[in-house]
């Protein structure tokens, strides 16, 4: 006969294995260049036509919370990443009530009736990635559809908070290839010898994303 008790630990374990094993499932749906999303926010996201959809990636972000990304580029002939959109639906775990998201910029953008905290950068290809990062998620999901990152990127993110209480986000990040401008991150970045003429490129980056994305409340 079957012990009772080590039959209701053997269910229990099958529960919460099935449960980890959903929780990396994305739930967000995508045809072609829009993505829909069902919950925080119930919205509809769209990027230009352009854009090629190289999947989604779900985990805990540091163990601390739900993180599931979207990534589409504009690449060459030769799958060089000349465009990067990423998509981005973040919360805290219950199980973390005391962590709160703590963006500061002053800068902010207003799309589809959503206010985005704004922030821009530069980075090169060489530069260190943090294991377990986001960043490393998405530069994994693009090499594994076979592109490359070209050798220096600047970027901007939109950052809109869903709540009061700072738990949850949605991130959309829009990126281009540096090599058209014919500068560097370096020479752009911190003390970099272009670094005056950023604030002009900085402007145009922001104008362009907010050209090229498109979020729809669908309540």
């Amino acid at each position: 006969m079957i012990d009772p008790q080590k039959l209701t630990v053997v269910c229990l374990f099958a529960i919460c294995s099935l449960l980890a094993a959903q929780s990396t499932v994305p739930e967000r749906t995508v045809h072609g260049n829009v993505i829909t999303s069902d919950r925080d926010p119930k919205a509809r996201i769209s990027l230009p036509q352009e854009a090629y959809y190289l999947g989604a990636d779900r985990w805990v972000l540091y163990g601390n919370a739900d993180c599931e990304l979207h990534a589409f580029v504009e690449a060459d002939a030769g799958r060089n990443v000349k465009k990067l959109y990423w998509v981005q639906f973040e919360q805290y775990l219950p199980s973390k009530p005391d962590l709160h998201h703590t963006y500061d910029s002053p800068r902010h953008a207003l799309i589809g009736g959503l206010d985005f905290y704004v922030d821009t950068w530069v980075r090169s290809r060489t530069a260190a990635i943090e294991a377990g990062s986001d960043r490393e998620h998405i530069e994994q999901l693009i090499r594994a559809n076979g592109y490359t990152m070209p050798y220096g990127m600047m970027y901007v993110r939109f950052v809109h908070l869903l709540d009061k209480e700072k738990r949850q986000e949605l991130m959309i990040i829009y990126g281009e290839d540096l090599t058209p401008i014919g500068l560097s991150a370096a020479e752009l970045g911190e003390g970099g010898k272009a670094r005056a003429r950023w604030p002009e490129i900085d402007k145009s980056l922001i104008e362009r994303a907010k050209q090229k994305i498109t979020v729809e409340d669908i309540k």
